[in-house]
């Protein structure tokens, strides 16, 4: 068996706001498995400035990889418990090198075009035209479930925003989740949490930023509207700690990202522990391309769950690879009849 990686930059098609900032590039890497006749490519889906991984030596560490393929898919997960983005990456290389066909990991009803994977429609941080303007297309395209961004503008206006929404549209046609990426400080959560409790939302995700435990807390146990834990997971390697972790805070719910979080068994480990304790769960992409979005979503439909997912980010880069992933009605479809073959064969020398 042979492994190369291989890097990209994804080009968004309008600059997207974040409570950290705008971003216009998303660099992501690929490892591509060669044994005999057979290829597997998997993606590793670097988040600078949020991945635990964004370290100097992450190219060296695939190198290593790449130099260490021997060792097995059990082997090397083990080795990069650092990196869990690799971790993901390995984790879909070898799938897509032991499938029929190396882009159907998880073959089911959804692959088969015969079900969907209900989604949210993403709201990004911008000005306020900007921000409404998106809200009107997402209502437009068939969502019921959207999920605004907010902490890049003035919180008035921002509820302003979700408040206009709300008088039109009822929670039971309109689901509304916020995501603040800790944007708000301990001493102003839990009055802003208030404010929002009034629109009715299903959620907000990380209202204040990672590692103020003690306020977390506080704020699960106190907040008029359910808290879902995002970066907080990050980083978080051992079982034992993920356990402690979330009897400690208590969320409402908690929001997987494979890529930050190691993949598919680091996921699933958080799903294990979150459903033993009462917690709600669903899953998010985390700008990767349309190669780890396909991992990502096939594996999802296999875990049953009724939520909306954040699957739907494939849209944004200029230069993303063609898949049959689509997004029809508010919902994640794959149409089997487009093929991505010849693209990736282009780019990536599959």
């Amino acid at each position: 068996m042979k492994a190369i990686y291989k890097k990209r930059i994804l080009d968004f098609k309008r600059p997207s706001g974040t409570s950290r900032g705008v971003l216009t590039t998303k660099e992501t890497y690929y490892i591509i498995l060669t044994e005999k006749a057979r290829q597997g490519i998997g993606e590793c889906g670097l988040l600078k400035g949020l991945s635990i991984d964004d370290l100097t030596d992450y190219e060296d560490k695939l190198q290593w990889v790449c130099e260490h393929i021997h060792l097995g898919e059990a082997k090397l997960w083990d080795a990069l418990i650092s990196y869990p983005s690799i971790q993901f990456g390995i984790e879909q290389a070898f799938l897509s090198l032991r499938a029929k066909n190396p882009f159907i990991l998880f073959p089911t009803d959804f692959t088969e075009n015969n079900a969907v994977i209900p989604i949210n429609g993403l709201i990004w941080m911008g000005e306020e035209d900007f921000m409404h303007q998106q809200i009107q297309q997402k209502l437009a395209q068939g969502f019921n479930c959207i999920k605004m961004k907010i902490g890049a503008i003035d919180f008035e206006r921002e509820y302003l925003l979700l408040q206009s929404i709300r008088r039109k549209y009822s929670p039971k046609e309109i689901e509304l989740r916020v995501d603040a990426n800790g944007a708000f400080s301990p001493e102003e959560a839990m009055t802003k949490l208030k404010l929002l409790a009034e629109l009715r939302l299903h959620s907000i995700e990380q209202p204040i930023r990672q590692g103020q435990l003690s306020h977390m807390k506080r704020l699960c146990a106190a907040a008029p509207l359910p808290i879902a834990l995002d970066e907080e997971l990050i980083g978080v390697f051992d079982a034992t700690e993920k356990e402690k972790l979330l009897q400690t805070i208590q969320p409402q719910y908690i929001i997987l990202k494979p890529s930050l979080v190691g993949g598919f068994k680091g996921s699933l480990e958080w799903i294990e522990l979150a459903e033993r304790l009462n917690i709600g769960w669903w899953v998010t992409s985390a700008l990767e391309s349309n190669i780890g979005l396909n991992a990502i979503a096939q594996w999802t439909f296999k875990r049953n769950s009724n939520r909306h997912q954040g699957l739907g980010t494939g849209s944004l880069f200029t230069n993303n690879f063609e898949s049959p992933l689509t997004v029809e009605n508010g919902t994640l479809r794959y149409d089997k009849e487009r093929n991505w073959q010849k693209h990736l064969i282009k780019d990536l020398c599959i």
